[in-house]
């Protein structure tokens, strides 16, 4: 295991310990979708929940139980081990819009902290391991959506100089190119984040030595980079 590897294990782990002070309630929700088992098995003992219905939870929407944003946050831990570590078959962009929708950035601090330093942990994991768990533009989406914020993620991908980190700028660039996805490119379940200006800026510049794609050349991305720039920059832009 390389050190990248055992610091998101560590970082898991510090996880399981600050969540481990949400307790156990009577879980309600949608009679016709669950059985009554499901509720019990859902408000009891946490290693006792059964991996399927954590994914059933995770995959559900939220006006499907009494208390989503609860329930959600007493199964984070689990959900997101088995995120980060490529055994979760959900797409990571439902999870990352899950996240906002149990408003996990105003739970308390220990908990919101423990998991910002999963994302950092499983983020320069991922720079450094290629081919990686989960692929690069679902971790980068999932990481970006949960936090609404890109450039730190790629200010950490630029400082990355490491054959993994250009084997997965090569990725990227291949997958959101194809038919110039890029130049309208969402992330998150619900489109949440508009990314094209950022990351389209950035593969131009700061990634642009770093990756021989010739289609970075192409005179219709430079003048989409400097219309998206104009845009993200002119006053009342959301």
């Amino acid at each position: 295991m390389s050190p990248f590897q055992q610091q998101l294990m560590t970082a898991l782990d510090a996880l399981d310990r600050a969540f481990a002070g949400e307790e156990p309630f009577p879980v309600e929700g949608c009679t016709y979708c669950y059985a009554e088992r499901d509720f019990t098995e859902l408000s009891g003992p946490l290693h006792l929940i059964s991996d399927d219905m954590v994914t059933s939870v995770a995959m559900e929407v939220p006006g499907h139980w009494n208390d989503f944003p609860r329930l959600f946050r007493r199964l984070t831990p689990r959900i997101i081990r088995l995120v980060v570590t490529g055994r979760f078959h959900v797409d990571e962009d439902l999870i990352a819009s899950r996240l906002l929708a149990a408003a996990w950035t105003t739970w308390r601090e220990p908990l919101v902290e423990a998991l910002r330093d999963v994302w950092s942990a499983w983020w320069r994991t991922t720079l450094h391991t290629h081919p990686s768990p989960v692929p690069i533009r679902e971790t980068l989406s999932l990481v970006t959506v949960a936090t609404n914020t890109l450039r730190p993620w790629l200010d950490m991908w630029t400082a990355t100089r490491t054959p993994a980190a250009d084997a997965h700028m090569a990725d990227l660039v291949d997958d959101v190119l194809f038919e110039f996805e890029i130049t309208d490119l969402r992330m998150g379940f619900y489109d949440e984040y508009h990314a094209t200006a950022e990351l389209l800026g950035w593969l131009l510049t700061d990634a642009r030595d770093r990756v021989d794609d010739a289609r970075l050349d192409d005179p219709y991305l430079q003048a989409h980079q400097r219309t998206a720039s104009r845009h993200r920059d002119s006053p009342g832009t959301p």
